[in-house]
């Protein structure tokens, strides 16, 4: 522990006590636009929470509760029991099983012609991979992707179903079938031909029809799918039955937790109207912004958790789970610790192959820059992403820069004569506090779009300077030591 006691406990205070006075204030400001969102959105009647109204504007969160009560938690259950079945009765067959459970599942929810498209684009992908040339694979996917964004083609596929919803499930999950296509196809290129057994058409089949993480994830490279799935273990009902039965309770702590904080926080209803953006308090804003990055992490801890707990029981590692964003303290950190599946698979078919970071100055910006590129294109490709993206990309070059310049020998010789590690230690958390308030600025966009990142930049930094914006960073100063504190404990267990 490098700094006292006393001052890492005044940090740590200062944070707690912060979120739950910007907590206060945001549900302040929620109360005050009750009315007037009630009005323009509809806020939906408690059910959870009796006497609180819900705010139903976060999409993504509505959507999949409302598919996963209706079916997909249904056929995560029927997946359940195949899984198991096949473990305890034909481990060896456990692959093929599954395939055809899911290969069933999205037929059943999607449709003969939905089930037609992603078993096409899996064709395609394989046919394409037989020529061993990685970048002729990339532009298979890349156009594969692109023809989710062609308005014929939409207008086509909204056709075979009655409601947008049921579209939309076929929108979001070939986005997800793209990258996992296009991890298989890499590997197939990559691999020698004595190890084209383990990349054949049926493989591809199990992996792409994988019902857990079919509709949104998280995504597993199919190396590490493969080995896994190839390795019989040892299987115990009891110890599976745990899992089970802790993983419930928890990703159902997380779904009250979840509700509860729109049922408190009009978060999404009032990002969707500038007036009280506009009009809040400092700490009001500074509360909504926590409450909807932190939102955020709490919505994925479930829509990850649950496929994550499937993938435990199948007797397969997950990617973990995302990081708590304020612990975040750095854009790098954020990349690698929230959505680690989605990471390993830029960093092993993007960022590397293109040079990464053994590469010149120009190649790692080249590598980092087309990874960003990708992520805002898969993303959907609107204006507020490619800002966003280029503000990941910035966050993070200026960061690693940072890096390189800070291991010079000559550089390190001077700090460390002229300087403590206490002293350091704190300097490191004065950047890591600049570096956070644009991290919470890109994801506040990403979130709500331009218009609530402008709104921030704004208030906090062109009307609130200097006071206001010395004071976030006052506060982003202390959740940057914790951040720091967590990781180094966590890395040193």
């Amino acid at each position: 522990m490098l700094l006292p006691a006393w001052e890492l406990c005044l940090y740590g205070l200062l944070t707690v006590g912060s979120h739950l006075y910007a907590f206060y204030e945001a549900h302040q400001v929620s109360r005050k636009y009750e009315a007037a969102m009630d009005r323009r959105f509809g806020l939906e009647p408690g059910t959870l929470f009796r006497g609180l109204k819900k705010d139903p504007m976060d999409f993504e969160w509505s959507y999949w509760i409302e598919w996963g009560r209706e079916r997909i938690l249904w056929l995560l259950a029927g997946h359940l029991l195949v899984s198991q079945t096949s473990r305890l009765l034909v481990e060896k067959y456990k692959p093929w099983c599954l395939m055809v459970y899911g290969m069933a599942a999205c037929w059943l929810l999607l449709g003969i012609k939905g089930f037609a498209v992603i078993l096409l684009h899996a064709a395609i992908s394989f046919a394409v991979a037989q020529f061993q040339l990685s970048l002729l694979t990339w532009l298979c996917s890349l156009i594969l992707l692109s023809t989710l964004r062609i308005p014929a083609v939409e207008e086509t596929k909204r056709k075979w179903y009655d409601t947008e919803n049921e579209y939309y499930l076929l929108l979001f999950t070939v986005s997800v079938r793209c990258l996992f296509c296009t991890s298989f196809s890499l590997e197939y290129c990559w691999h020698a031909p004595t190890q084209k057994s383990s990349h054949s058409f049926p493989w591809m089949l199990a992996y792409v029809f994988y019902y857990p993480t079919f509709h949104n994830g998280p995504l597993v490279n199919f190396d590490e799918f493969s080995k896994q799935m190839r390795r019989q273990e040892a299987f115990s009902v009891k110890t599976n039955l745990s899992i089970l039965i802790v993983g419930i309770i928890r990703i159902f702590f997380w779904w009250c937790l979840a509700e509860l904080m729109i049922h408190l926080m009009y978060i999404h209803a009032l990002y969707s109207s500038a007036l009280p953006l506009e009009s809040a308090s400092y700490w009001a804003l500074g509360g909504l912004a926590l409450a909807q990055v932190l939102f955020f992490y709490v919505k994925y801890l479930i829509l990850y958790g649950v496929p994550g707990l499937l993938l435990q029981m199948d007797g397969l590692k997950p990617p973990a789970l995302p990081c708590c964003v304020s612990l975040m303290h750095s854009f790098t950190k954020m990349w690698r610790t929230f959505d680690v599946g989605l990471h390993r698979f830029l960093v092993r078919y993007i960022y590397v192959p293109m040079g990464g970071s053994q590469s010149s100055l120009l190649g790692t910006l080249l590598s980092t820059a087309l990874t960003f590129a990708f992520v805002s294109y898969w993303h959907g490709g609107q204006s507020y992403l490619w800002y966003w993206g280029a503000l990941n990309w910035l966050g993070v070059i200026v960061e690693n820069g940072t890096k390189r310049i800070l291991s010079i020998s000559l550089i390190q010789d001077l700090i460390e004569r002229f300087f403590s590690p206490r002293f350091r230690r704190r300097l490191h958390a004065v950047l890591a506090s600049v570096s956070t308030s644009m991290l919470i600025l890109s994801n506040l966009i990403f979130l709500g779009g331009n218009q609530v990142g402008k709104i921030y930049w704004n208030r906090i930094f062109m009307e609130g300077w200097p006071w206001a914006t010395l004071t976030v960073l006052g506060f982003l100063y202390c959740y940057s030591h914790v951040g720091i504190e967590w990781e180094q404990k966590y890395a040193a267990h």
